[in-house]
């Protein structure tokens, strides 16, 4: 299946929502610590098994989320590590880009996400334990969610509520917001140590998963949230990003710095439906395609994207 080799270590990958065989990748130098980043805009190759580059964009600092525009095929949004948040057109050349440039975070921008419902706003959580709201005609945040403790490492919009989103913190708190209300209306003491990552299902709209520090997912009912709905254990390490399946109710995938991508059935007993071993260095960017039934992608700080169809080996050409 193809594999792109970046320049820079991997951060996140996400498929165009838009066209079936376009991704892009979020890359950071030395391990996002120090240094640049670099977006790539991939093509995959009609019928066979090659990935081409088809823009690239130079930033100058870390690149640690991307995220596609749901309203315009050719936009996207970066969460960069100066706390900026940067939008890029990918029908234009790299010196016509980036086309806006906000600049309000305090510290490393580490997630961005699209509302998929509205469709003309989108919410960026940073290492500065807040959450902020945008809209892309706006020349400044509509509003900024001040309740974690410690960095906010994703929120993300609910996939039916337009006005719904939940946050994953280092405060070990998992938060969900109405953007009508003045804070929080839930508050989930979803693990005992950070959580890294955060997605709703997309076939209910009160179910979402955890990731965290303590190698376990989490699967939580919003309705009745004293006990997950699911405990998925079999990742040795942190597990940095969980993701629903756009096709399935009961699928997840996850990765972690085990350097593996797992495949879970969160509502049977032996949840782990699949493992795969395909990165050398710590996975922290996974996804799972909209268009295409059983596509997946990952990324790692190996430097490698790698995209695969489900239940085939990701290095087989």
């Amino acid at each position: 299946m193809p594999m792109f080799k970046a320049p820079f270590n991997g951060y996140s990958v996400k498929f165009s929502p838009f066209y079936e065989s376009r991704l892009a990748v979020a890359t950071a130098q030395n391990f996002g610590i120090l240094g640049n980043g670099r977006i790539h805009v991939l093509e995959l190759s009609p019928g066979g098994p090659g990935v081409t580059e088809s823009i690239a964009f130079d930033t100058a600092d870390a690149v640690y989320d991307v995220c596609w525009s749901e309203s315009h095929d050719s936009v996207l949004i970066a969460a960069i590590g100066d706390g900026s948040v940067k939008i890029y057109d990918t029908a234009l050349p790299p010196p016509s880009n980036p086309i806006r440039s906000f600049q309000e975070h305090a510290r490393e921008v580490h997630s961005v996400d699209y509302n998929p419902t509205r469709r003309d706003s989108f919410l960026t959580a940073s290492w500065d334990d807040t959450v902020k709201l945008w809209a892309m005609d706006r020349p400044a945040s509509i509003r900024t969610f001040k309740e974690h403790a410690y960095c906010v490492y994703q929120a993300v919009w609910n996939p039916k509520h337009g006005d719904v989103f939940a946050s994953a913190s280092g405060d070990c708190t998992l938060r969900i917001w109405d953007v009508r209300e003045p804070g929080s209306t839930m508050i989930i003491p979803a693990h005992d140590l950070e959580i890294l990552s955060c997605d709703w299902n997309k076939y209910d709209d009160c179910v979402l998963a955890t990731s965290s520090v303590d190698k376990t997912i989490k699967v939580w009912d919003v309705r009745s949230y004293r006990a997950p709905l699911a405990v998925l254990n079999g990742h040795g390490y942190a597990v940095r990003k969980v993701k629903f399946s756009p096709h399935r109710r009961n699928l997840i995938a996850s990765c972690s710095y085990d350097m593996t991508v797992c495949l879970w059935d969160y509502m049977v007993e032996d949840a782990l439906v699949g493992r795969y071993d395909h990165h050398t260095e710590f996975a922290v960017g996974i996804d799972m395609s909209v268009l295409v039934e059983g596509l997946m992608a990952s990324t790692g700080w190996d430097e490698l994207v790698y995209v695969w169809q489900q239940g085939m080996d990701p290095r087989a050409s």
